[in-house]
């Protein structure tokens, strides 16, 4: 573990330099644009997306096991919009990681694990349905409504101690049902994740995810040059549930939550060249288990605070720092947080996470083609970890073990590919 002066140093620099929430590298890389595009009214296109990827984390310590990602994700579908106010998607989503020749045959969420015969071979591949209704007020508000493959991932918004980007190279689709509404100074995105279906007596549990996420602007002012500010408060909450009537497993039903709240200032400059951007934002976050024993605790809270600076528009640099006591993310990375992923059911008298990254992103043709490269750097100072007590005899206290940490660090390289081909238009008018 690394000496508590100079932690305390990168602390401070992080508070005053410091990493963005979501950056717009996350959003280049994750983000879908759910307006509708009314020049491809009453046109059938296709849309081919894709992400190849290479990241390797260096996570030598015992809070989680170093891995590396090589592979691509690939999304082809048909795209359909009858009227000004409908699309329709059609296609299929499949991963493929470097060197694999099977695939688990269930939902993906992080590292997955291995699940006997039941595998797919040559990819890990879904279908993909979307249907969107768009509803606008002219210069009023938009309201966006999303059956099947929802808008999900950094289309959230959510703060990185929430969500971990790196998701977006293994999570699955999310699919359910999402409203997202957008005013003049209110953003909101409601959605349900439905990750797991079951039938009559199935081995495994019933389990979605709701969540909602908005963002409050306070204040915003443009300047003639075209730079701008904003004060935004941004609230979100998500919520995982697992089990119901038809579990027939001996777990019983499960129910977590994460939130946060806070203040988030974001600048821009009007610049091309030089300091183009800068964003500063300060959270407090919750952890509740309202039932089960997924967690070793019922509560927490921590804190975060974050900010970026951009450079000519694509270099970003980033530092944080965050510091909980009892608290677990459901889709965060495990650094930040008081469990350990390593040794299941251990955890930290409490976790004070430094955060440093830097990150290139370029795009071309209007975001249909984005290049990018990413290295993050944790810096981590803990309590004690306490492992569970003996199974044998529950009275008898777990063994404790001082935090081990080697200054764990990720780096990673992209490319984004998103464009869409006309392949029949079926008004000349676009009407």
């Amino acid at each position: 573990m690394m000496h508590l002066r100079n932690f305390l140093f990168l602390s401070a620099f992080a508070i005053a330099a410091a990493a963005g929430a979501q950056t717009d590298f996350d959003r280049r890389f994750g983000a879908e644009d759910y307006q509708q595009d009314t020049t491809l009214v009453k046109s059938l296109t296709l849309k081919v997306g894709a992400l190849a990827f290479f990241k390797d984390n260096e996570f030598d310590g015992n809070v989680v096991k170093g891995y590396s990602l090589p592979g691509f994700r690939i999304q082809p579908r048909l795209v359909y919009r009858p009227i000004r106010e409908i699309t329709l998607e059609l296609g299929a989503h499949a991963t493929v990681y470097e060197g694999a020749n099977k695939y688990p045959s269930y939902v993906f969420h992080d590292i997955a694990h291995w699940k006997g015969s039941q595998y797919q071979r040559g990819a890990h591949a879904l279908p993909f349905f979307r249907a969107t209704a768009h509803l606008q007020r002219p210069g009023k508000s938009l309201t966006t409504l999303v059956v099947g493959d929802i808008y999900g991932g950094a289309t959230h918004r959510l703060p990185l101690p929430l969500y971990n980007p790196e998701l977006l190279l293994t999570d699955d689709p999310e699919a359910g049902a999402q409203v997202l509404v957008d005013r003049k100074r209110w953003h909101s995105d409601v959605w349900v994740n439905w990750q797991s279906y079951i039938f009559e007596e199935s081995t495994h549990q019933e389990a979605f995810t709701v969540g909602w996420t908005q963002q409050i602007t306070l204040l915003k002012r443009t300047k003639a040059n075209g730079a701008a500010h904003a004060l935004q408060l941004p609230v979100n909450v998500l919520i995982q549930h697992r089990g119901g009537e038809q579990d027939a497993t001996d777990m019983g039903v499960q129910t977590i939550a994460n939130a946060s709240a806070g203040l988030r200032w974001e600048y821009t400059t009007g610049r091309h060249r030089g300091i183009t951007a800068a964003h500063a934002e300060a959270s407090v976050l919750g952890a509740l288990q309202q039932s089960g024993n997924l967690w070793p605790f019922d509560s927490g809270i921590g804190f975060w605070g974050n900010a970026s600076l951009t450079l000519n528009r694509d270099l970003v640099f980033n530092a944080g720092i965050f510091h909980a006591s009892d608290f677990c993310s459901l889709y965060g990375s495990p650094f930040f947080g008081t469990l350990s992923v390593k040794h299941p059911q251990a955890r930290f008298e409490k976790m004070t996470t430094g955060y440093l990254s830097a990150e290139y992103s370029r795009s071309f043709a209007h975001d249909a083609y984005i290049i990018g490269a990413k290295a993050n750097v944790y810096l981590n100072a803990s309590g004690a970890l306490h492992y569970p007590a003996e199974e044998e005899d529950l009275s008898i206290p777990g063994k404790t073990d001082n935090a081990r940490f080697r200054q764990p660090f990720s780096f990673g390289v992209y490319f984004r590919i998103n464009p869409e081909f006309i392949l029949k238009r079926f008004s000349k008018t676009g009407q």
